[in-house]
């Protein structure tokens, strides 16, 4: 490239595209490798990198362990194993000794072992965890499976399966595997596309159902519709994989586990990212997994509330994500900090978060930060290696890979090796795990008193002892009780353990309980008991619903959002006369908490994080849907009486109203399908009128999309690369403008640019783009955003003082603030960020500029496009000249 055109192609991408410059160089001793460059580390820490398999045509490295030779063995996602030899901190090479693992009594090279999602040296074995569809005898398909070396000739020759995986798997299938603390045990974890398989043993007692009375809304767009209870697990088996016991369930897709050093589980689970701004959505999150766990996922809107009783919630909500890797690290040489931290990586952010876990009550007290970062950084797996040094890997899904290593070189002593002190309710906990095996001479004994115990993770612990103990031993106990706590838990046990017979009789116990005398939690409590009760026993508790509707009635609204969910769902379920007219009037008005959903990781914080992922979150937070009234009219599309001709006027009009809200891919696909339920229950000769009243003309024939009023791309598409898309840029003569322009909405460039005075203001004015820069220079700008880009339009990272960082566009400073725009879609909304809070600030590498806006165009749009730009929206333009087209729409 000639000196002109390099000045040519770095004035417009100055002009062009967001983003931003490389992160200021540290004072090293010798270079950085610029992949290191752009990552965010705690002072007094190192990392280094180490190689890219990538460059070798060794695929995605999505999984690691290290064998008792200190050799690193990791697994390409849809390739083969690899064994690493790795030189030393200090050594002058750091490029490893590489070797391609031979399985077995391979014939032409054809792979006998590989599609792992999960790797773990132990037992004088490999055991890999596999994640696909073989096709012929060298390809495993989804199952768990242990190669060994008999002979002694540091070659695997055996392969022996240890248990096929049924279901659906593939990225939610079965992941890791880790050791159990007393070195004797394996632990699986697997998502929620993977059936539980016949266990030996159930922790968690085998009589899970969606147990769900809201009305049943499956994802719109398919995912998951086919999974039922209880979704993701995790389970332990013997080195021979010859009895298998499940320990817990209810995740969605939590990838890795991870053992303290008290040796307490703990998990990092996925969110439903469509599910963005629906009250059913749940943030990733870190999960402490006591004995016989639940956590509440079901498909589609039918996951639990986190305050359910009979689930347990998160040690800390994280925020939106892909979790990928968790370990603790025990066994690194970091400062007493980090050695007792748990870390977990998120894919599609970049970010390793540390987290401090300190026993509080039976279970855990979480407070986080990150520790490492980078944009972009889709983080797979991670060890401690022999060294004491973090080692971990970045790709997936065929991304570019690399494997690093970090290390501490700072003035802080390694932590020690001191376990925690545990308090006297997590012993407790942990005595009545001991009756989640089955029938135990005095277990009821044991746990009945702690049904009542104020720990939530005591009295969990307990019902599941009572629910592993014979019904003869304490129905009657139930029925007899008088501590209101005990009576609800025990009903909770019975409901999930009894048979229709007792319907009417346990319905009639938990109605004779003052609620007006319960607690918050109380009342949430025994919400939940009679809607199990209902559920479980359909048919039969139909008898008692004009009782339950005289003790529920009176309370509804409470002015609590969490009990008003339930009461709404309850006094619909049952037909209560006055629910409907009730709930409309709290659909006009209810407001969410302002706690609700409040996770460690700032929404706002990931959107110029990674572009792709980000702009998603940055639409919905422009205009969040209101989730308690979102909740509401769910309930109330499940409703069948109680309407007149006024409510139904105010209950679709709201449902219009709603359409115009943003939320994930999934959101208007989910009040559709509310809006479908209700229309079911109108007369068939008003249905036409609400049906036009509710928005039908403003949404697709199948409910999931807004109708778009302007032209859009036709496709098909492609990945586009400047090699393929160059030639077509050579001749943009005759080109079509009406076409063009359109392409221009379609892509989001008017979102965040200006042309002929219309747009947004986050990127430069496009207008006088094609007088400065060839459409060669704008095609290479579109395609790669983020190669040379502008201060001016550069994103920024503000690291704090406690670890934790902001990003976003600095727009305005003063003597103590930083004002920070975060949102493209919302740039008014300015976060202030203190001066005196912030130890650096950095350039971030990623422009926030979507790098395949382009991909949904096919050839004849990506020429009327470039066309468009290079006119500057000017439709006299030369290059619509001929084309017919080039005013039509002015």
């Amino acid at each position: 490239m000639n000196h002109k055109n390099r000045l040519t192609r770095i004035l417009i991408l100055s002009l062009f595209i967001f983003g931003v410059a490389s992160c200021a160089k540290k004072e090293e001793s010798k270079p950085l490798h610029p992949k290191v460059e752009k990552l965010k580390l705690p002072p007094g820490f190192v990392a280094e990198h180490i190689y890219s398999p990538g460059e070798n045509d060794q695929g995605s490295w999505v999984a690691m362990t290290f064998d008792d030779k200190g050799r690193m063995i990791t697994a390409d996602q849809y390739g083969g194993l690899y064994r690493l030899e790795i030189p030393a901190i200090g050594s002058d090479s750091l490029a490893p000794k590489i070797e391609k693992l031979i399985v077995g009594d391979q014939t032409d090279q054809k792979l006998g072992m590989g599609y792992a999602q999960g790797l773990l040296y132990a037992f004088n074995s490999v055991y890999v965890m596999v994640n696909h569809r073989g096709n012929d005898e060298f390809e495993r398909t989804t199952g768990m499976y242990r190669i060994q070396d008999m002979d002694g000739d540091d070659r695997y020759e055996t392969v022996t399966l240890i248990k096929l995986m049924e279901g659906s798997p593939g990225e939610h299938g079965p992941h890791s595997m880790i050791l159990s603390p007393d070195g004797q045990s394996i632990y699986i974890s697997a998502g929620n596309h993977v059936d539980v398989p016949e266990m030996d043993a159930y922790r968690l007692p085998k009589v899970w159902d969606r147990d769900n009375l809201f009305p049943e809304i499956k994802d719109p767009r398919g995912h998951a519709n086919d999974r039922m209870a209880p979704g993701g697990w995790i389970a332990k088996t013997d080195p021979e994989g010859k009895s298998w016991e499940l320990i817990a369930a209810g995740f969605r897709n939590e990838f890795d586990i991870a053992f303290n050093e008290n040796g307490d589980l703990f998990t990092y689970d996925s969110d439903m990212e469509w599910d963005f701004g629906m009250p059913w959505y749940r943030p990733t999150r870190i999960c402490y997994v006591p004995s016989g766990a639940e956590f509440g996922w079901r498909t589609g809107n039918q996951k639990w509330s986190p305050n359910y009783p009979d689930n347990l919630p998160a040690a800390l909500n994280i925020g939106q994500g892909s979790p990928t890797n968790v370990m603790f690290g025990t066994n690194s040489n970091f400062p007493e900090k980090y050695k007792k931290a748990l870390y977990t990586f998120d894919w599609s952010f970049g970010i390793i978060y540390a987290t401090t876990l300190t026993p509080e009550g039976a279970s855990y007290a979480a407070s986080g930060e990150e520790f490492i970062s980078g944009s972009p950084l889709p983080l797979t797996d991670g060890e401690f290696g022999p060294d004491g040094s973090m080692y971990f890997l970045t790709g997936g899904r065929r991304l570019e890979s690399d494997l690093y290593r970090v290390y501490y070189d700072g003035d802080q002593a390694a932590g020690t090796d001191t376990k925690q002190t545990l308090t006297e309710e997590h012993m407790l906990r942990r005595s009545l795990e001991e009756y989640h095996t089955g029938p135990k001479a005095g277990a009821v004994d044991a746990a009945w008193p702690n049904l009542a115990h104020p720990d939530r993770f005591v009295q969990y612990a307990a019902r599941i002892a009572i629910e592993h103990q014979p019904l003869s031993e304490w129905q009657s106990k139930l029925f007899a009780e008088e501590n209101p706590n005990i009576a609800i838990q025990a009903a909770i046990a019975l409901a999930r353990h009894g048979d229709a017979s007792v319907a009417t009789t346990l319905l009639d116990k938990l109605t004779s309980i003052d609620y007006g005398s319960l607690s918050e939690t109380g009342k949430q409590n025994i919400l939940r008991a009679i809607e199990l009760t209902l559920f479980r026993f359909e048919n039969s508790s139909k008898a008692s619903f004009p009782k339950i509707i005289s003790y529920l009635d009176p309370n509804f609204p409470s002015g609590n959002n969490n009990l008003d969910r339930e009461l709404a769902k309850l006094l619909s379920y049952t037909g209560a006369p006055d629910a409907v007219n009730k709930i409309v009037a709290q659909l006009e008005t209810a407001k969410d908490d302002e706690s609700y959903q409040k996770t460690f990781t700032s929404s706002s914080d990931l959107i110029m994080r990674n572009p792709q992922y980000g702009m998603d979150i940055a639409n919905m937070l422009a205009n969040v849907p209101p989730a308690q009234q979102t909740y509401y009219a769910v309930v109330l599309g499940g409703a069948e009486k109680g309407w007149t001709p006024e409510l139904h006027d105010q209950y679709f009009t709201w449902i219009r109203n709603a359409f115009n809200y943003k939320g994930g891919r999934s959101y208007v696909g989910f009040i559709d399908r509310a809006r479908k339920m209700a229309l079911s229950h109108v007369s068939n000769a008003e249905n036409a009128k609400y049906d036009e009243m509710s928005g039908a003309a403003m949404l697709t024939g199948n409910g999931n999309d807004i109708v778009q009023s302007d032209i859009q791309p036709e496709g098909p598409g492609r990945r586009w690369t400047l090699e393929e898309a160059t030639p077509l840029v050579e001749d943009l003569s005759g080109r079509d403008y009406v076409r063009g322009k359109a392409m221009y909405a379609a892509t989001l460039c008017q979102s965040c640019h200006t042309m002929q005075g219309e747009g947004g203001i986050i990127g430069p004015d496009l207008t006088q783009l094609g007088t400065r820069f060839s459409p060669k220079d704008i095609l290479e700008a579109t395609i790669d955003p983020s190669a040379v880009i502008s201060d001016q339009y550069a994103a920024s990272v503000l690291v704090l003082n406690d670890g934790n960082s902001v990003v976003g566009r600095v727009t305005n400073e003063d003597e103590a603030n930083y004002y920070v725009s975060q949102n493209p879609f919302a740039p008014q909304t300015i976060r202030t960020v203190p001066k005196s809070s912030v130890s650096a600030v950095k350039l971030s590498e990623v422009s926030i500029m979507l790098p395949g806006m382009i991909n949904r165009l096919n050839e004849e749009e990506l020429k009327d496009l470039m066309a468009y730009l290079v006119s500057g929206g000017n439709p006299d333009h030369e290059v619509f000249k001929g084309s017919g087209a080039q005013s039509s729409t002015d």
